[in-house]
């Protein structure tokens, strides 16, 4: 078969890992994580990440490979990722891009733009303006610098604004204009790709059964580790689902399970609503049933390359 790359997309639990990793094995493919969170080491259980006994069946790359101090952004993940493939296509094997971080395919398949690095006292004195101004009075002096920014940064996303400011007033360049120089990182015709969009009910109940499992494993445990380590609450690794509610002392154990539960699920809708709106070309596999998922992979996309 033809060296190419796959992306294979969907919410959380939705069978996406299993999937790769029998693509994998069919076509001797390696695979490349694509969300955010399974790069952290200390979020195995949390993030769901491959087994080892699963990582061994075929090549894995970006998994488990940050500490969760630190921040990897979509730009990070992007030069490492592309690092990654590069590898890959030398060796002329396919490669399997599977995740659910929709930044990560977009940054693939439409681009990122070069933004040059932020000095740190820029983005201390954006966050510092924030801080002490207040969000109205922020923005009022983001649009003066960067209207286009402002007016698509939704209300309430600290992390978004300061950078806009930051970058417009660092580089003398509105971060809306960099965005706009921008092209994909794949190649058109290079790449085929898939979300997996199984029936919210089923997913939701799949959900609800992994994360008991997951506590079992200990992914309480895990969280309180993390924790205690006493991260900055703003780092990416402190976005893990379920995360907070599992080490929440307050709660008790039905409590805390409960409420990561509910945290998930609602963290799977944004996903399902995300993919549905930025990727509403991409093919679709509807069931949540493995074997169902494999038939309308192989049949479909697998063949299609070949």
């Amino acid at each position: 078969m033809e060296a190419r790359i796959w992306l294979i997309a969907g919410p959380t639990a939705s069978g996406k890992s299993a999937l790769a990793l029998r693509l994998a094995q069919e076509i001797g493919g390696e695979i490349v994580n694509a969300d955010a969170l399974q790069l952290y080491r200390g979020l195995r259980v949390l993030s769901a990440r491959p087994t080892p006994a699963e990582a061994a069946l075929a090549p894995h790359h970006l998994f488990g490979v940050a500490d969760a101090a630190d921040g990897w952004s979509v730009g990070h993940w992007l030069r490492a990722a592309s690092e990654v493939l590069a590898g890959i296509a030398a060796r002329g094997a396919p490669a399997i891009v599977v995740g659910g971080t929709g930044l990560y395919f977009r940054a693939l398949t439409v681009g990122l733009a070069d933004i040059p690095a932020v000095p740190a006292g820029a983005r201390r004195a954006a966050e510092h303006a924030f801080d002490t101004e207040g969000e109205p009075a922020f923005r009022a002096a983001l649009r003066a610098v960067d209207a286009l920014a402002e007016g698509r940064i939704a209300h309430g996303d600290r992390q978004r604004l300061t950078r806009a400011l930051a970058v417009g007033q660092a580089s003398g360049r509105p971060l809306s204009a960099w965005q706009a120089d921008t092209g994909p990182a794949l190649a058109p015709g290079s790449w085929r790709a898939v979300v997996l969009e199984p029936p919210r009910d089923v997913l939701y109940a799949r959900i609800d059964e992994r994360l008991v499992s997951m506590v079992a494993a200990g992914a309480v445990e895990e969280a309180c580790a993390l924790m205690a380590r006493g991260p900055d609450p703003r780092a990416p690794a402190m976005k893990a689902v379920g995360l907070r509610e599992l080490a929440d002392p307050a709660l008790s154990a039905a409590e805390a399970l409960a409420a990561a539960q509910q945290a998930t699920r609602r963290y799977a809708k944004r996903q399902l609503t995300w993919f549905r709106n930025q990727t509403p070309d991409w093919p679709r596999i509807e069931t949540l049933e493995s074997e169902g998922q494999w038939r309308a992979l192989s049949e479909g996309l697998v063949h299609a390359g070949r």
